[in-house]
């Protein structure tokens, strides 16, 4: 279970049993459990949800977001702002994009991507709540997302040091495999249009190979919380599509 304690650790602000020791390579070690790390968030989520829709799908929606935020502690918003600011300022030049990128202050791009975001899984997870059937999807949507960190950071060079190094160095191919197997599987069960998830998470990859020729940690953070909205955006928008063409 230490594994899964680290991971628990890294990626969320919630309590765990401490160790009595660490070793960096544990660490990446515990990339394996990201997605189930997800699924605990995930099932965070819809408890906030369905207690919310007991009086009202906005507070629902609401109730949930600030669980999203404070369950992990806003890190991969703060990667999705960084990379916003670096990306906007950069004007395709390589150095200024990195030195943009380690500036601690936050920038007017960075500001416009944090209210863009949390205003897009605000509205979207009222929709869910609203329609009741696409929030099981939320059990798996932070589960895919974090599973596509550990992917993209096993198939892309870290272009800066950061935490999106400390997993890139351990190519675990086969728990990988394991974890696209049982969210495929799970999303056959509880939310079909998940099973196009992994097109979003190679969208972003594309993205990354393409325009920076690698990831670091804040492009890491970044895709998770963009691949989060665009999976929500599906289990709202699929479903509807679905009920229209019949």
């Amino acid at each position: 279970m230490r594994g899964l304690i680290l991971a628990v650790q890294f990626l969320t602000r919630l309590p765990t049993p401490q160790l009595a020791d660490f070793k960096p390579e544990w660490l990446a070690a515990s990339a394996r459990w990201f997605p189930a790390v997800g699924v605990i968030v995930g099932a965070l989520l819809l408890a906030a949800l369905r207690l919310g829709g007991l009086v009202d799908p906005w507070l629902a929606a609401l109730l949930a977001l600030l669980a999203w935020v404070m369950v992990t502690g806003g890190l991969h918003l703060d990667g999705l702002a960084d990379l916003s600011d670096a990306l906007g300022a950069a004007h395709r030049s390589r150095e200024r994009f990195f030195e943009v990128l380690k500036d601690p202050h936050l920038g007017s791009f960075g500001v416009l991507s944090l209210i863009l975001a949390v205003a897009a899984k605000l509205v979207l997870l009222m929709l869910a709540a609203r329609h009741g059937g696409p929030a099981w999807g939320l059990l798996l949507v932070p589960a895919w997302a974090r599973g596509f960190a550990v992917v993209w950071s096993a198939t892309l060079p870290a272009i800066a040091p950061g935490s999106g190094e400390r997993f890139a160095w351990r190519r675990d191919w086969a728990g990988m495999g394991l974890n696209l197997a049982a969210l495929l599987a799970l999303s056959a069960w509880l939310a079909p249009a998940l099973l196009l998830a992994p097109l979003a998470g190679l969208a972003w990859w594309a993205f990354l190979k393409r325009r920076l020729g690698g990831m670091t940690g804040d492009c890491l953070g970044a895709g998770v919380e963009l691949c989060e909205i665009a999976m929500l955006g599906a289990l709202i928008i699929l479903p509807a599509l679905h009920t229209v063409l019949k």
